[in-house]
């Protein structure tokens, strides 16, 4: 299989639904062409999310490691495990990087992780330097540092117009689950 030519740095931010169906659209899309990908999801474990079990059908493909727990995390004051865990899906990160085996790298909400002082922004732009030239990195999650999109090839801003959740409509299976 023949690796990427270039990889770039992408970013899918702001307030709209679709950042993480965007990332892993891609990485459906590159399975389609033999290409790896692996996805770290920052602030999320064990929910029954629904890529969880269909990657499953891209075994040696797709990748999706959780670094999270199921509750949601406190802004302004995270749990010392939110903490713990975010850092290590950020070292995990780290370790893909350094043996550059898979062609895309997705770490999903890590810019939500930065905004709630989770992990550190240095930390991340050393991370983003360490990327091998051949490997795709894409980071989602609303608040995008401007740290991060000065450093980036691509970013996309996803801007919420209307949105079923203020009615009162819960996340549904197969759609937001």
């Amino acid at each position: 299989m023949e690796r990427l030519e270039k990889g770039y740095i992408q970013v899918y931010t702001g307030g709209g639904k679709g950042k993480t169906t965007a990332a892993l659209g891609l990485c459906l899309r590159a399975a389609g062409h033999g290409l790896r990908s692996h996805v770290i999801q920052f602030m999320k474990g064990q929910i029954d999310y629904g890529e969880l079990s269909a990657i499953k059908r891209f075994e040696g493909l797709i990748t999706i490691t959780q670094g999270g727990r199921a509750s949601f995390v406190d802004k302004d004051n995270p749990d010392p495990e939110d903490v713990r865990l975010a850092r290590e899906a950020l070292s995990l990160a780290g370790e893909i990087i350094k043996k550059a085996e898979v062609d895309i790298l997705v770490l999903d909400e890590l810019n939500v992780a930065l905004d709630f002082g989770l992990v550190r922004l240095e930390d991340v732009l050393a991370l983003i330097g360490e990327k091998p030239e051949k490997m795709e990195l894409i980071l989602t999650g609303r608040n995008a540092p401007e740290a991060i999109v000065e450093t980036s090839d691509l970013v996309t801003e996803m801007r919420e117009i209307k949105h079923y959740w203020k009615d009162g409509i819960k996340g549904r299976v197969g759609i937001e689950k």
